[in-house]
């Protein structure tokens, strides 16, 4: 096998388990936040540990405000938005975007439906282990399901945006039909 070839297969089997494994595993305390969040055009200040007296939280994290897919799973997430709150639960999305970006991205792709913090220093996406493996100044497209009491009950990682609506959507009824109090 070629110098080219070899590159290639490891590459392959880099990039192929790159969405195995997230820091944060199911049961484990998921990291507490305060941040600056646009919610509709309008400035807010963003609480996990406030938010989660209220229900479970989706959290996710996105690498950069008004690329293609970014856009896709911010509009799939705003079309959902319903089926979130009909489960008790609420939506936060995450990159490195200043909250000027922040602000005019809530508008358009998040449609007002869900608020998007400002994660300039990066210091959520390093707690959350969301920092994208081959480019370290963009988050990782990952989504955790936070029950209540603070503990992840679901993580997914792709960065293919088609399934993060689907699968947080699927845990998050699994876990109010079970009872699941982690």
């Amino acid at each position: 096998m070629g110098t080219w070839s070899k590159m290639l297969a490891a590459a392959v089997l880099v990039l192929g388990n790159a969405g195995v494994h997230a820091a944060l595993d199911v049961g484990e305390v998921a990291p507490q936040f305060t941040a600056q969040a646009a919610l509709a055009g309008t400035v807010i200040r963003y609480s996990l540990a406030e938010q989660l007296q209220k229900g479970p939280v989706v959290l996710y994290f996105f690498p950069l405000a008004f690329s293609a897919d970014c856009s896709i799973e911010a509009n799939k997430f705003a079309e959902a938005i319903e089926d979130y709150r009909a489960l008790g639960a609420s939506v936060i999305g995450v990159s490195r975007d200043d909250i000027e970006t922040q602000k005019k991205f809530s508008v358009s792709e998040c449609r007002g439906k869900f608020a998007v913090a400002a994660d300039v220093d990066q210091s959520i996406m390093k707690s959350y282990d969301a920092v994208l493996f081959f480019r370290s100044e963009y988050a990782n497209r990952v989504s955790f399901v936070i029950s209540p009491q603070g503990k992840v009950i679901y993580h997914f990682k792709s960065l293919n945006p088609a399934k993060h609506v689907e699968n947080t959507l699927r845990a998050l009824k699994s876990w109010r039909e079970f009872g699941m109090v982690r």
